[in-house]
């Protein structure tokens, strides 16, 4: 991990700061913070109550009096101050210059803990997303690990659809999803979307006890953790043969989705890889039933940055990991989404989702 240390370090001159807190303030400690996502990431600290203060010449950790065992054997090349109970305070006469801080993820209450513990000389600077920045360019390890997470994903898909899907209940299909993922060491990075006929429609639909009909569509969505990385998979599935209204907002979807893969490179805007989904669902007529962004980042979070929608502006890099997800949700009826997740490139994508796309019949 002392890799990202360095790299961390090297962004402070650019952001004209002297250091940069990561990690948890002065709050009690919960592992699913973005804040403590982002100390894991840049240390390898799997504990809920630390921080790490980055200089250009050195880099502190700080955690209390629980992890003193833990970080000897987590933490690589560190120097380490065990706090008696609250972080701050045990290095804030450390600190020096201008500090950054993750506002986005900082209360007005714990800002005003952090200013009252620094000496008054210590100007607080919000610079939130620095790590997040760094953690969308995933390297070759990580990279493997979301493939491995993307690899259990399709195997659960095929494991619970291969039983058919009509006449079985929502919820008992997702319960299922959810059993599969953990027979195979991972953990779901999200509860399972199980949405049949008209609750297709609702873009983040909640499993029911509603039973599946004969040729209904059903919109299944999940992904598994392991080892820390996320995966993130959509199939539309047709439980009985669905009518042909059905096939042809499928095929629009699968055409979109196709178009906005081959629009997925390094270098390209958000909004034109969102544009290449959206325009071709708009020309067919359900534009209106389109409502959300064609993707997101997928990392050590389920949801990180880039986002990819019609009014972002973040841009494409080599490294990145995103989802690729148009869909038509109509009112009452059904829907259709299809989604992959695809790891960006300098020459276009490389999908790490396998599983067949054309609109399966499972019965």
């Amino acid at each position: 991990m002392r890799d990202r240390v360095e790299r961390l370090t090297a962004t402070l001159e650019e952001r004209e700061l002297d250091a940069l807190i990561v990690g948890d303030l002065v709050r009690p400690g919960d592992s699913g913070r973005t804040d403590m996502v982002n100390l894991r990431w840049l240390t390898g600290f799997t504990g809920t109550s630390g921080l790490v203060v980055v200089k250009p010449e050195e880099a502190l950790f700080v955690t209390d009096f629980r992890y003193a065992d833990r970080v000897r054997t987590e933490l690589d090349g560190l120097e380490v101050v065990t706090a008696e109970r609250q972080i701050v305070p045990a290095v804030a006469s450390r600190l020096e210059g201008r500090v950054g801080f993750d506002d986005a993820h900082t209360s007005v209450q714990v800002h005003g803990k952090l200013a009252g513990a620094v000496p008054s000389s210590v100007e607080l600077v919000p610079a939130a997303g620095v790590v997040e920045d760094l953690r969308r360019r995933k390297d070759a390890r990580e990279l493997e690990r979301i493939r491995e997470a993307a690899r259990v994903a399709d195997d659960v898909y095929e494991e619970v659809v291969g039983r058919g899907l009509a006449g079985r209940r929502e919820d008992e299909v997702a319960a299922a999803a959810a059993a599969a993922i953990r027979a195979r060491g991972a953990e779901p990075s999200f509860p399972a979307i199980v949405a049949a006929g008209p609750n297709g429609a609702l873009p983040h639909a909640e499993p029911s006890e509603r039973e599946i009909g004969a040729g209904e569509l059903v919109v299944f969505d999940l992904g598994a953790e392991l080892n820390g990385y996320c995966s993130d998979c959509t199939r539309t599935f047709a439980a009985g043969e669905p009518g042909d209204e059905a096939r042809e907002v499928y095929e629009v979807v699968l055409g979109a989705q196709d178009a906005a893969l081959a629009a997925t490179v390094a270098g390209a805007g958000a909004r034109a890889v969102d544009a290449a989904a959206r325009d071709p669902i708009t020309e067919a007529g359900h534009g209106e039933e389109f409502g959300h962004g064609v993707g997101h980042g997928v990392g050590v979070e389920i949801h990180e940055a880039p986002r990819l929608g019609k009014t972002s502006d973040d841009e494409l890099v080599a490294g990145d990991v995103v989802t690729i997800e148009p869909g038509i949700y109509v009112s009452g009826r059904f829907g259709v989404r299809i989604e992959d997740l695809v790891a960006v490139t300098p020459d276009g994508c490389e999908n790490l989702s396998s599983l067949p796309k054309d609109l399966r019949d499972v019965g």
